[in-house]
């Protein structure tokens, strides 16, 4: 359930990846029936992304390239006047507060207070006086400024895909004040200049600061994406996270729909019967993933085609699971089936014959596969002898938890049918010895396989950075026909920071 489940212009660009607008995109008369993943993001969940805002537009505001300033004036006795502001920069840049509003026109309202920011650079200003005289000079200056910052992200669906559009984006000034040569005293030519420039620089910020905003949005939902892309791929396993449904946006969350297919070597599954519902979900935790049956039996299916259902055990491992117990029978099983070899000279081979069936149900998740079981002593210099072949079905109840930045699967309830029995030191078949290998399998090896199991899949998530996210009391839900995980988190900021600065 968790290969599904791999997982911003501050707030916004995580979001971009959960939601778009449904005018670019038609998903038929019934939209969730092709639902295979949801994702719900609630407000507690925007509000906490909201806190990284300010260093994200802090990084646009430092990364916008200024172009230079020119213009022109005539002024009575002095002629015409010229001006050019160069090497503009931003220093000393900060946030005293922003707010984030999720709107039912599938935008996101973000609105920033009180942006404080020096801009420094180089005035150049020349003039022709009415007898030709002319004079040209250049001075440092210094623009303190006060700016309250209005975002609206509108969402587009492009290929099923979100795309960005933060052109809503305004810029009121409160505070725009020129200081020439660190002359902070107000003086003609400072007068002369801060009417001359102030209109023409104040559009020129507008336009910058917001392009820059525009294309930070687009970079990150290209990460973000690209992320979510990679977290539910493994080699030649990938699931489609491509939009199936329009979004549900309200005030207090956001979700949206994912057709979850599983498509392995060029051959894809097929959903169009879909269980879910918006009413499934709750809004108590900040973040739910929603994964259906089919998914989840997909994936389970390509797992097998691709041969990763296949375990091994030797050694240590291969000691405690065949004296779990000191008895007679114990002993003699041990005796015959490795004819006095060495634990570290054998292996015992644990295989999935057939296709596992996944079934999500109130008591945990139910797996029914026929499962093989081979123990081969592995003489010096010989060739491996199986003195050990057990075919068997097997029907076990997991339940998952997620703790530590591990998951954990634990078999609840677990049953096994020998189908095939083939033991060499005993072709008859013994039947106390079938019955402590059934036994040492049901107490013993099914909760090594599926810790086995969740340690393999603990790997493969952290080898995504799953583990650099705070996840904070996940809870795993089993139904008839779903899994929900639902969970609070931590996000890393500094993924993203880190991301812009290789960026640019």
């Amino acid at each position: 359930m968790c290969w599904a489940g791999r997982m911003m212009l501050g707030t916004f660009s995580i979001l971009l990846v959960l939601v778009h607008a449904a005018a670019a995109c038609d998903f038929g008369p019934f939209p969730y029936r092709a639902t295979g993943i949801v994702c719900r993001m609630t407000k507690p969940a925007a509000l906490l992304l909201n806190k990284e805002t300010a260093q994200v537009i802090q990084a646009a505001f430092r990364n916008a390239k200024f172009p230079n300033i020119t213009g022109e004036r005539s002024m009575r006795l002095l002629g015409r006047v010229a001006y050019g502001l160069t090497n503009i920069q931003v220093n000393d840049l900060s946030i005293e507060r922003s707010q984030v509003e999720l709107k039912e026109d599938n935008a996101i309202h973000i609105a920033i207070k009180n942006v404080t920011a020096l801009f420094k650079g180089t005035l150049t200003y020349g003039y022709a006086g009415a007898w030709f005289l002319q004079l040209f000079h250049s001075v440092d200056f210094e623009i303190e400024s006060s700016i309250d910052l209005q975002l609206s992200i509108k969402l587009t669906c492009q290929k099923d895909q979100v795309v960005p559009d933060a052109s809503g984006c305004y810029l009121t000034f409160h505070k725009l004040t020129l200081h020439l040569q660190g002359d902070k005293q107000p003086g003609w030519l400072k007068q002369l200049f801060t009417d001359f420039i102030s209109f023409t620089l104040k559009l020129v910020l507008k336009r910058e600061v917001c392009k820059e905003i525009n294309a930070v949005s687009q970079m990150l939902t290209s990460f973000v994406l690209d992320l979510a892309a990679d977290f539910v791929r493994d080699k030649d396993i990938i699931v489609d996270i491509s939009l199936a449904s329009d979004p549900v946006i309200k005030a207090s969350y956001i979700e949206s729909h994912h057709k979850g297919l599983v498509l392995y070597r060029n051959n894809s599954s097929v959903l169009s019967d879909s269980v879910f519902s918006p009413s499934l979900l709750t809004e108590s935790r900040m973040l739910y993933f929603w994964f259906s049956e089919h998914s989840l039996s997909s994936l389970a299916s390509a797992a097998f085609l691709d041969g990763q259902l296949v375990l091994n055990f030797t050694g240590e491992k291969l000691q405690e699971l065949f004296e779990m117990e000191d008895t007679e029978v114990q002993r003699k099983a041990v005796q015959m089936v490795f004819q006095g070899t060495s634990y570290n000279d054998s292996v015992a081979k644990v295989w999935s014959l057939t296709q596992p069936q996944i079934s999500p149900q109130p008591e945990g998740t139910v797996v029914r596969s026929l499962v093989a079981v081979e123990v081969s002593i592995l003489p010096a210099g010989e060739e491996p002898l199986v003195a050990l072949y057990m075919e068997k079905e097997i029907t076990v109840t997991i339940q998952a938890t997620y703790e530590e930045k591990k998951l954990i699967l634990q078999p609840v309830d677990s049953s096994i049918e020998i189908k095939v029995f083939k033991c060499t030191a005993d072709p008859s078949g013994d039947p106390s010895i079938q019955r402590f290998l059934q036994n040492m399998i049901l107490v013993a090896g099914i909760p090594e396989v599926t810790s086995s199991i969740g340690s393999a899949l603990t790997s493969l998530m952290n080898s995504k950075r799953l583990d650099l996210f705070d996840i904070i009391n996940p809870e795993i839900i089993t139904r008839k026909g779903y899994v929900i995980v639902q969970l609070d988190f931590g996000f890393p900021s500094h993924l993203l920071l880190h991301f812009l600065e290789k960026s640019w």
